[in-house]
């Protein structure tokens, strides 16, 4: 039995619109406005799935006056990624309907923010086709691989952008359909299997949101582009796309356009597949505050009372950010990154600079959310290519990703691991296809590698003082390039990190005012070691730390 369907254009200063579809015949159906800016029709629609596309007289400067053109739908949820670009509308029981998906693992307990261990992949080049390395991964071949990162320890995954982006192949950052889900990863219904899969395995699932921009074919751009965006970038360096205006307000309507559409894509998204956190790309771009507060109050409103967290990239970083009248709940930490990598790989040793970012504190933010730690992630070079550009390879390099992973798990903040990273993915950053290399795996070294990530992992989610702002540097040698330092919490977790920075074995070297005398047990070389007089007595290899737990 056939339903009344109906179709609406937000379009409030444009002359005309119309509708069409297969259930026309792709003839034209003429759509009326309200006082509220919105283009209107019904349909009778019998249960099923359909194709349209509306027809609008453009108001966008870069076409004719009133110039009719063919566009898609900016709220609809499935797109024919195809020549046609038409938009999909499904229908079941005379509504519509995104898919039939019935979620089965959303009573399962996830990990409070300061529990985070976040694994940052990209689902086309994390997943699938080990045996064919042009096979492209999709939504079911991460879900094929969660047992392995639940192994490691993970329990976040931050998905590079999924919104519907033109082509065969992109890191999404060019987003041009914002309710529709990447087809090419599969279906919407496989997308919310992998997030109840993750959420049977108590992994939470943060999403990186572009907001800052949109791709320049997005359907806003040419029903009005001056109304949502900007009309010229404000930074002619980073020319994504078309940049979202937060900042105009439509006086006679009572709204600010661009908030509304990108408030209502996060709440859908937030709410259609549950997920658990957002990360904002661009938000220095994005430069306002107001708006991304609200945005960020929209997100956790549908998200109840689980933990929902939300991240900014926000780089060069700065504490206004996170702290307390800042909009996100962390950001992504650039300057652990710029500040350890050259002190791994030899170029320099500045104390200073690491115990400001082991340390986010010293640069002024108040807690250990507030910050997401990371050796790499898609914007960089992945610690093995650093270290091979300056001729650091096999044993060497291991040695110095261990000493990397061990202030990566023991700094304050939130630690992040780029896809392949735990087991010594090599290859450099590229915005082409690049799958990472699983047979790596087969090697001692790299085996290795990720057996210390994942002991590393268990250590963190196992001692609490690591979850804390807690942290003291009671030891310093800079001449030796050593530096000692502790985290602890109020119920008696407490762990020592002594790091040699330098390219010398000290044998024998005293470590003094050690924070309590007693057993401690090293974790790197499975012993125990009686701290007395205040100090304890190691030998301290070249470019590695070792790692102490109260008994």
């Amino acid at each position: 039995m056939a339903a009344p369907i109906e179709f609406k254009l937000f379009a409030p200063y444009n002359k005309g619109a119309a509708l069409m579809g297969c259930f026309s015949n792709w003839e034209e159906i003429p759509m009326q406005k309200d006082e509220e800016g919105n283009f209107s029709t019904k349909v009778d629609l019998e249960d099923g799935v359909y194709q349209y596309k509306f027809r609008v007289q453009s108001k966008s400067w870069f076409l004719e006056a009133d110039q009719w053109i063919d566009l898609v739908d900016p709220y609809a949820t499935d797109i024919i990624d195809d020549a046609s670009q038409n938009a999909v509308v499904r229908i079941k029981n005379g509504d519509r309907i995104v898919d039939s998906y019935v979620w089965k693992h959303d009573d399962k307990p996830l990990p409070a923010d300061r529990e985070l261990i976040i694994y940052e992949m990209h689902v086309a080049d994390f997943s699938g086709g080990e045996a064919d390395p042009l096979a492209r991964g999709k939504y079911k071949h991460v879900v094929e691989k969660l047992d392995y990162l639940a192994d490691l320890g993970i329990n976040a995954i931050e998905l590079m952008p999924l919104k519907e982006y033109p082509g065969d192949y992109s890191w999404g950052y060019n987003p041009r359909y914002f309710f529709a889900a990447e087809s090419s990863y599969g279906t919407t219904e496989e997308l919310k299997n992998l997030i109840d899969e993750c959420h049977a395995r108590g992994i939470r699932v943060i999403i990186d949101g572009i907001y800052n921009h949109s791709e320049s074919s997005s359907p806003l751009t040419q029903i009005d582009h001056d109304y949502w965006y900007h009309h010229a970038p404000r930074d002619p360096d980073n020319n994504w796309g078309p940049e979202f205006n937060y900042e105009f307000y439509d006086e006679k309507l009572g709204t600010y356009p661009a908030r509304k559409f990108a408030g209502d894509a996060v709440r859908y998204w937030v709410q259609e597949y549950h997920l658990d956190g957002i990360r904002f790309d661009a938000a220095r771009q994005i430069a306002n505050y107001d708006f991304m507060h609200w945005i960020v109050q929209e997100a956790k409103n549908v998200a109840g009372p689980k933990p929902f967290y939300t991240i900014a990239e926000y780089i060069p970083e700065e504490p206004s950010i996170t702290n307390v009248d800042g909009p996100m709940d962390g950001c992504w930490h650039d300057s652990f990154y710029h500040s350890l990598i050259p002190q791994l790989c030899g170029d320099n040793f500045d104390l200073e600079r690491l115990k400001e970012i082991i340390d986010c504190k010293r640069q002024g933010f108040l807690g250990a959310t507030n910050v997401v730690n990371y050796l790499s992630n898609h914007d960089h070079d992945r610690l093995f290519s650093e270290l091979g550009d300056r001729g650091i390879l096999d044993e060497a390099a291991f040695k110095r990703a261990k000493l990397g992973v061990a202030l990566l798990m023991t700094a304050v903040g939130v630690p992040l691991i780029w896809m392949g990273e735990e087991f010594g993915e090599y290859k450099p950053k590229t915005i082409e296809q690049s799958k990472i290399d699983w047979t790596l795996l087969g090697n001692d070294m790299n085996k290795g590698l990720w057996e210390y990530y994942k002991g590393l992992i268990h250590l963190r989610k196992n001692n609490q003082a690591l979850y804390t702002e807690n942290i003291d540097f009671f030891h310093e040698d800079p001449d030796a390039k050593v530096f000692a330092y502790t985290r602890w919490n109020d119920e008696g977790s407490r762990v020592v990190v002594v790091a040699n920075m330098s390219e010398n074995y000290l044998a024998d070297y005293s470590i003094p005012h050690f924070p309590a005398n007693g057993n401690w047990h090293e974790w790197t070389g499975n012993y125990d070691v009686e701290s007395g007089d205040d100090h304890i007595i190691i030998d301290l290899p070249e470019y590695e730390a070792k790692v102490f737990v109260w008994q």
